[in-house]
């Protein structure tokens, strides 16, 4: 783990975690899919912006047509949050509304959320 409270969480952190709860991706559930959109694993950094501005490091754990799974240090609101995901040409963003966020291990939390209609970004 790195000596920053608030630094972005790792691959292998992920792995571990998720090797912890038993699942390879998962949510509140505890591994049980009950979506009806297919997901994907999906580990690339991210940040959040929630709505009081705050913007939280992140790594993306899976996607869907319908939503997104995260792993971050501390708490996110239950709230409409930005998440920015970079690649190598331009930044993604996607609005996304926070339906669960569970603590984990180390100060870090799963989180999962439904896609909002999109943002135009420049």
């Amino acid at each position: 783990m790195s000596s920053d409270p608030w630094s972005r969480p790792t691959s292998e952190d992920l792995r571990r975690v998720m090797s912890s709860l038993g699942q390879q991706s998962g949510g509140p559930g505890g591994g049980v899919n009950t979506r009806q959109a297919e997901r994907l694993n999906f580990a690339a950094p991210a940040e959040i912006q929630t709505p009081r501005g705050s913007t939280v490091k992140a790594i993306t754990r899976e996607i869907s047509s319908t939503g997104i799974g995260l792993l971050h240090r501390g708490s996110i609101p239950l709230d409409e949050v930005t998440v920015r995901i970079a690649s190598e040409t331009r930044d993604y963003f996607y609005r996304v509304q926070i339906e669960w966020c569970i603590p984990v291990d180390e100060g870090m939390f799963l989180s999962g959320g439904r896609f909002l209609p999109s943002l135009e970004h420049n």
